[in-house]
C-alpha cells in the first residue's frame, strides 16, 4: 500500500513538472513571437473629445521565417455612435452604418488581450498612438491592459535606419515609394502593408551594406529621375547634375553630356594653348604635332 502511494505521488509530481515545463515553453514561445497590430479610430473634432476605437487588426508572425501564424480583425462599435462620421472621404473608410452592428469593445476585449499580451508589439507609430489607445480602451471597461515584452515601432526604426529618402515616413508615403499600392486605412490591410514595407526597407539596407561604396552614395551627387511627359505620355529619363545648372531644351528631348562646364570654355582653351606651347619645346612631341598639323589641313 505504501509503495502504491509512493508511485502515485511520483506520477503526480512528474505530471506537475511536465505541466509546468509546458507552461514555461508556451510563455517563452509567445515572448519570441511578434504581433503587428493597428487601430482605426475616430478623430476628435472638439476640445475634450476622446478617440474611439473603430477597428482592431493584428497579425502574429514568426520572426525567423516572417510567416503569418495567426491573424484577427474586428470592427468595434463605440459607446457614442454620433462620434462616427456618417460618410467617409476614403473609398473603404469606416462609417457610422458600418460599425452600428459591430460588437462593443468589452465583447472583444478577451480576444484582443490574448493576442497582444506577452508578445513583442510592432506597428507604425504605435508607441505614440496605438499603445495609448489600447490602454485607454481597457481602462474604460475597468480591466488591466495587455503588456508587451518588447516593442518595435517601425516609424522610429525606419526614420533612424532608412532615413527620409522616401519622404515624410508615413505608411502611405513608404508604400508609394516601394510601389506597394495605396494604403486602405483598414486595420488588417495596413498591418500587412507595414510588414511588406519593413521587408523592402530591410532588403535595401542589406544590399547597401553589402556594397557600401557603390550603393550608398548620396542621392544629391547624381540622381536619375523618371518623369512622364504630359503631352505624349512617354517616359523620359534624365540625369540631374549636382551643379543644378539649367541647360537649354533640346529639340530631340534629351541633353548631350559634355566633359566640361559650359561657362569655362575660355579657361579650357587657354589651358590647351599652354600645353601645346610647352609641347613644342620638347623634340619628341614636336614631330608628332607637326605630323598632326598636316593631317588637319
Amino acid at each position: 500500500m505504501i509503495m502504491v502511494c509512493k508511485l502515485q505521488n511520483t506520477f503526480l509530481f512528474l505530471e506537475m513538472e511536465a505541466s509546468s515545463s509546458s507552461v514555461h515553453d508556451s510563455i517563452q514561445k509567445r515572448a519570441s513571437e511578434i504581433v503587428f497590430f493597428d487601430l482605426e479610430t475616430t478623430v476628435p473634432n472638439r476640445a475634450g473629445q476622446k478617440f474611439c476605437v473603430l477597428e482592431f487588426g493584428a497579425m502574429v508572425i514568426c520572426p525567423r521565417k516572417l510567416i503569418e501564424l495567426e491573424s484577427y480583425s474586428t470592427l468595434i462599435r463605440p459607446g457614442d455612435l454620433s462620434a462616427v462620421a456618417l460618410r467617409s472621404g476614403r473609398s473603404e473608410g469606416i462609417t457610422r452604418e458600418v460599425v452600428a452592428g459591430a460588437p462593443g469593445f468589452e465583447e472583444v476585449a478577451d480576444k484582443i488581450f490574448s493576442i497582444l499580451d506577452g508578445r513583442v508589439w510592432a506597428g507604425h507609430n504605435i508607441q505614440r498612438f496605438d499603445c495609448v489607445r489600447i490602454k485607454e480602451a481597457f481602462n474604460e471597461i475597468s480591466r488591466p491592459a495587455p503588456v508587451p515584452v518588447g516593442m518595435i515601432d517601425s516609424l522610429a526604426v525606419l526614420s533612424e535606419k532608412f532615413g527620409r529618402r522616401a519622404g515624410n515616413m508615413k505608411m502611405a508615403t513608404l508604400a508609394t515609394y516601394f510601389g506597394l499600392g495605396q494604403q486602405k486605412h483598414r486595420s488588417l490591410d495596413d498591418v500587412r502593408m507595414n510588414l511588406e514595407v519593413l521587408k523592402h526597407c530591410a532588403t535595401v539596407l542589406f544590399l547597401e551594406s553589402s556594397l557600401p561604396s557603390v550603393l550608398s552614395k548620396k542621392c544629391h551627387d547624381s540622381t536619375t529621375i523618371t518623369t512622364r511627359s504630359r503631352s505624349n505620355g512617354k517616359l523620359i529619363m534624365f540625369r540631374e547634375e549636382s551643379s543644378n545648372r539649367k541647360s537649354p531644351t533640346s529639340s530631340l528631348g534629351y541633353q548631350r553630356a559634355v566633359p566640361y562646364a559650359r561657362t569655362g570654355l575660355g579657361k579650357m582653351a587657354e589651358s590647351v594653348k599652354n600645353i601645346l606651347c610647352k609641347a613644342h619645346e620638347k623634340p619628341v612631341l614636336n614631330s608628332i604635332l607637326k605630323h598632326s598639323h598636316s593631317l588637319l589641313r
